[in-house]
């Protein structure tokens, strides 16, 4: 048999090919347009260790094969390895990738997640952050799949990464990272120069920022709750997409755009308001499995502008705790992205409860804090509260009085009401007074419900047997998990739902009154209501839990010290006594009252006689 023999000529003749190749690839196709194709074809073959992609100039229907294995070309066709460069000061560690330019990883150095492992912002991809646009050869180009050439310096103290993309000797694209030598505020900006012949300005160009929420809390339900994307529009306008299903937005004049994931918050500020900005909300977890990795999935496309058709774009970076007291000392009222609550609610946090709770865990601990801005507000209330008890005590001495004269006009409903209100008002009782106290505690409650999942102070922090008093304590774990309850059994929520019962019991004890048909059994109510909370507050921060235990037991202390030691019912009643000697003094509300009465009864004569 013949043996196949190489011949030299060949060999000689192929290399020369492909020299010749190589010239023409160099000198006849745009850079950009060339990495651009290329960085689609290797990302679409990421799972591969090696395969060829094909390349058509521009000019003609030549087709050129690159190996790509693992690796990028650069604009002067060597194969380089993707770079990553660190950029840290004392609250930030960075990680940015050559590939793309982009930030890759970022860990918050002072805080651990609910497992105490290293908080990370940003890490495994998680995070997809780079512009989109056109050439004029009507090419589309993303930033994600250049490579970069990375330039960083310290000028004055403050990291300087610049990211290169050399599109020619006189051609690039920059994108510029400052990282100050402490705090949580990122300087990013986007430049180009001698691009705008390459940029087609007539088409949209787009920032895409995309970021999976890594979980930090223990409940992923609890997290989610509290994780939202808030946006600011038309100078101090904010807004917010829903936190418990997906939804987006479309709005104009944005000038940030906040992606909260509870505790932590990544916020993008812009140099100017951009219009037409697009944001997508997402809830990706399943369900309160203790593996589940993410909770939210954010999206945004942000219009950017051309300068002369070319980038000129800045914008600040933050990435940090949600915390108020950080948040209030950067511009742009990036705050905002904290929800204080609607209204009043959230006049009462920013105003009150921020600042009281900010000066109490100066001096005490997180429990302490919590316990004591309890006892603060339960004595600012303590008036209310023996205004109603002096009422309540009055309904109880009249009791018999009132039961009399329902017996006495069963079978007449409006001389009934009508010797009611006047025992009433003889013995100053009201009973419409047992309605004020939760009707003035209610924006209290709810501020303080708005509160504490905000409170970043009570992150991490450990009181008794709770280890976080921003998230549930456990005391036993459950081999199943109860709808609306969970897995797992919270002792504070037991405690808090025993004081609401107890408490509820002798607010209503002095003033209950049989049911009338149609009314609900306020008995059965009674006994609902702990339950309710019994469940709300299993999955709930614990420090609520604190707080309503404790007030609630100071405010029976207060209506106990009220009954034995300030009122005496014996008084109180000898008072009504005398007071049904006197005229009665009706107030303006009383004497229409009587008319309307009186006018009642005059018509239903009438009825009997016809």
């Amino acid at each position: 048999m013949e043996e196949n023999k190489i011949d030299p000529y060949q060999i000689v003749g192929f290399i020369l090919l492909i020299a010749a190749f190589f010239w023409w690839f160099n000198y006849t196709i745009p850079e950009l347009e060339k990495n651009s194709l290329e960085s689609n074809k290797t990302e679409e073959a990421a799972s591969v260790s090696s395969e060829i992609i094909k390349i058509k100039t521009q000019n003609d229907n030549l087709s050129i094969d690159i190996d790509s294995s693992n690796s990028v070309i650069n604009n002067q066709n060597l194969i380089v390895d993707t770079k990553i460069i660190v950029v840290e000061n004392e609250d930030l560690l960075l990680k940015f990738s050559s590939k793309g330019g982009l930030l890759i990883e970022a860990l918050l150095k002072n805080f651990v997640d609910y497992k105490g492992d290293p908080l990370y912002m940003v890490k495994n991809e998680n995070q997809n952050f780079s512009i989109n646009f056109n050439t004029i050869s009507g090419q589309n180009i993303n930033t994600s799949k250049l490579n970069f050439s990375p330039e960083l310096n310290n000028i004055g103290g403050v990291d300087v990464l610049k990211m290169h993309y050399n599109v020619s000797d006189n051609q690039s694209l920059v994108f510029e990272y400052k990282l100050p030598k402490k705090g949580f505020m990122l300087d990013f900006s986007i430049k180009s120069f001698g691009m705008s012949s390459v940029i087609d300005s007539k088409e949209n160009i787009d920032l895409n920022w995309d970021l999976k929420a890594i979980r930090q809390a223990k409940s992923n339900d609890y997290e989610n709750r509290y994780s939202q994307l808030y946006y600011q529009y038309d100078g101090d306008e904010t807004n917010y997409l829903s936190s418990y299903s997906d939804s987006d937005e479309k709005e104009n004049s944005v000038s940030w755009v906040s992606y909260g994931q509870h505790f932590f918050n990544s916020i993008l500020v812009l140099d100017e308001p951009v219009d037409g900005a697009f944001f997508e909300s997402i809830k990706i977890f399943e369900s309160e499995s203790k593996d589940e990795l993410y909770t939210k999935k954010y999206s945004s496309i942000l219009p950017i502008k051309l300068v002369r058709s070319e980038f000129n774009s800045s914008m600040n970076w933050y990435i940090g705790p949600n915390d108020y007291d950080i948040l209030k000392n950067y511009e742009n009222n990036i705050s905002e992205s904290i929800y204080f609550g609607w209204g009043l609610f959230g006049w009462i946090n920013r105003f009150i409860y921020f600042p009281l709770f900010g000066f109490l865990i100066k001096y005490f601990s997180a429990g302490l804090s919590v316990i004591l801005m309890t006892v603060i507000t339960r004595i600012a209330m303590s008036p209310v509260t023996y205004k109603t008890y002096v009422s309540q005590a009055r309904m109880k001495v009249i009791k018999p009085e009132i039961t009399e004269l329902n017996e006495k006009y069963k079978n007449d409903a409006v001389k009934k009401q009508q010797e009611t209100m006047k025992l009433y008002s003889k013995a100053g009782a009201n009973p419409l007074l047992g309605c004020i106290p939760a009707l003035l505690q209610l924006p209290v409650f709810y501020a303080l419900f708005c509160f504490f999942p905000i409170a970043f102070q009570l992150r991490g922090k450990p009181f008794l047997w709770a280890d976080d008093l921003s998230s549930y304590d456990v005391i036993a774990e459950l081999p199943f998990s109860i709808p609306w309850y969970g897995d797992h059994v919270s002792l504070l929520p037991i405690l808090a739902s025993i004081a609401i019962f107890f408490y509820t019991m002798m607010s209503s004890g002095a003033q209950m009154q049989q049911s009338q048909p149609g009314m609900p059994n306020m008995k059965f109510i009674m006994y609902l209501m702990p339950v309710m909370m019994l469940f709300f507050f299993n999955n709930y921060a614990s420090a609520f839990s604190l707080y309503y235990f404790i007030s609630n037991v100071l405010t029976i202390l207060i209506m106990l010290s009220i009954k034995y030691f300030i009122i005496d019912e014996k008084k109180i009643h000898l008072q009504i006594q005398e007071n049904k000697k006197k005229p009665t003094k009706q107030n303006r509300f009383q004497r229409k009252m009587q008319e309307m009465m009186d006018q009642a009864e005059q018509q239903k004569k009438l009825q009997n006689k016809k």
